[in-house]
């Protein structure tokens, strides 16, 4: 999967929880629950959907890694063939 993918793959993840989220308006740095206010629960539902979407596990101590919008990206990319 490359960076756009990844992006499109986030976007569609996340708007089951926030559907009112715009990636193009959210800085990529800022970790995601404070910049579009997701609770602990939406992230795990992310972390969850991302394992039953695309089949990446992600385990608790990587967290941090896909906080924000560029980790993830470059998470998902780097767990990808």
């Amino acid at each position: 999967m490359n960076d756009t993918e990844a992006r499109t793959l986030l976007g569609s993840l996340l708007h089951r929880s926030a559907p009112e989220v715009d990636l193009s308006e959210v800085d990529p740095l800022a970790p995601l629950q404070e910049e579009i206010d997701l609770d602990s629960m939406d992230f795990l539902n992310l972390v969850t959907a991302l394992h039953d979407t695309a089949g990446i596990d992600v385990p608790e101590r990587d967290y941090p890694l896909v906080s924000t919008i560029a980790g993830f990206v470059d998470y998902v990319t780097a767990h990808t063939v």
